[in-house]
């Protein structure tokens, strides 16, 4: 199949995949933009989950200030070499997270980082409330999976959609790049401060 050049530079716009990379998505999804770009997430997701072992002790800490000087983060980026670190596309990627967390104040990185203790008292809650609506013991437990996941997305930055595509997670956002710098990258911490608020 013939790809224009016109198609490679679009899609290598929309997803800062390389050239051959585009062009091959391309030529598998019929020249259709939207599934090439689909293509492109897997195939870093695929890439993602084959390096999410390897150690990352390098990286970067991104600061975001906000235009009135009220609202701040502070971010911990971590990746497997100084080298990557120094990247546009990491820097980029740092820029956007610590933005995400101006905008969305999660409390935790990910679902492993949320205590114990809370997930079993938010459960506790839930539970107490779907008995009250008076709903059968054998669908409680699959709505409480519901309620969980979207407790989830309401706390944790990885499972926060993107500003720029509510599709997109900030885990699809850092697999993505995993994909494009073929080196694992993870978040270690962040703090977000507003003034006044404890």
């Amino acid at each position: 199949m013939n790809v224009s050049m016109d198609l490679i530079k679009e899609l290598r716009e929309k997803t800062s995949a390389g050239i051959s990379d585009c062009k091959k998505a391309l030529e598998a999804c019929s020249c259709d933009m939207e599934k090439a770009v689909e293509e492109l997430r897997k195939k870093g997701l695929a890439t993602a989950q084959k390096k999410a072992g390897r150690s990352t002790n390098q990286g970067v800490v991104e600061i975001y200030l906000h235009h009135d000087h009220q609202l701040g983060v502070m971010l911990e980026l971590n990746c497997e070499t100084d080298f990557v670190a120094s990247t546009k596309e990491f820097r980029e990627l740092a820029k956007k997270i610590a933005m995400q967390i101006a905008l969305d104040s999660p409390l935790y990185v990910d679902k492993e980082s949320v205590p114990v203790e809370l997930v079993e008292a938010e459960k506790k809650l839930y539970k107490e409330q779907l008995l009250q609506e008076k709903k059968p013991e054998s669908v409680i437990e699959k709505i409480l999976g519901g309620k969980l996941e979207a407790f989830y997305k309401s706390v944790c930055l990885m499972d926060l959609p993107t500003m720029a595509d509510a599709k997109m997670t900030v885990r699809d956002l850092i697999h993505e790049t995993v994909g494009k710098l073929q080196e694992n990258i993870t978040v270690k911490r962040f703090i977000r401060y507003k003034l006044g608020e404890e």
